[in-house]
């Protein structure tokens, strides 16, 4: 189904919901303004809210828009439970020059968020809010995000899924971030297209 502005976020509440798309489709606006209607509802307390921002800043690899961060799009989303980590996100495919530091950047990515989500899973709150998921099911366990996303009462996060971020060596690992992606998309009550017209 498609994304579009005109959406019902009163209709997300008590939902688990996932955007999926290409580069530059509004995937981490959307999401910031997501966790702008929960905070100006007044129905949730700020630190009700956990924010897993696993997407690099925003960064120009030639005509590409990569990254860009809720707080980029709503600085006031540092009222919520911010469940941050050391260092910044490498855009793998985009940085490595081989398979090998493509696998090298990928786990060092992993390792930051798969302590952001076993932090959040030994402190749940009633809200989970995940900018780029892809950058964990790189390497991740895609069954372990599911079972902590099912401890919530309400999920909204989005994944890159597209071709345009490619490269000679990286056809295995885009296939399998698909497939994750995939399984996402069939598991949660919700998903959602972006950039389709």
């Amino acid at each position: 189904m498609k994304f579009h502005d005109q959406i019902d976020f009163n209709r997300l509440i008590g939902t688990h919901t996932i955007l999926y798309g290409e580069t530059n489709t509004k995937k981490t606006y959307f999401t910031a303004e997501f966790v702008k209607f929960l905070v100006n509802s007044n129905n949730f307390a700020p630190k009700q809210i956990s924010i897993l921002d696993f997407a690099p800043r925003l960064q120009k690899f030639g005509d590409l828009k990569i990254g860009g961060r809720i707080d980029d799009f709503y600085p006031e989303s540092v009222q919520c439970r911010n469940i941050s980590f050391e260092g910044g996100i490498i855009p793998p495919r985009l940085t490595a020059k081989n398979k090998q530091e493509l696998y090298k950047f990928a786990q060092l990515n992993y390792e930051k968020t798969h302590k952001s989500l076993e932090k959040f899973s030994q402190n749940p709150t009633k809200i989970l809010i995940i900018n780029d998921i892809s950058i964990y099911l790189h390497l991740g366990d895609k069954k372990y995000l599911l079972d902590i996303i099912k401890k919530t009462h309400t999920f909204f996060g989005n994944s890159y899924y597209g071709s345009s971020i490619k490269g000679n060596f990286t056809f295995f690992f885009t296939l399998k971030e698909k497939r994750s992606v995939n399984y996402l998309i069939k598991k949660l009550n919700k998903s959602y297209r972006t950039g389709l017209r």
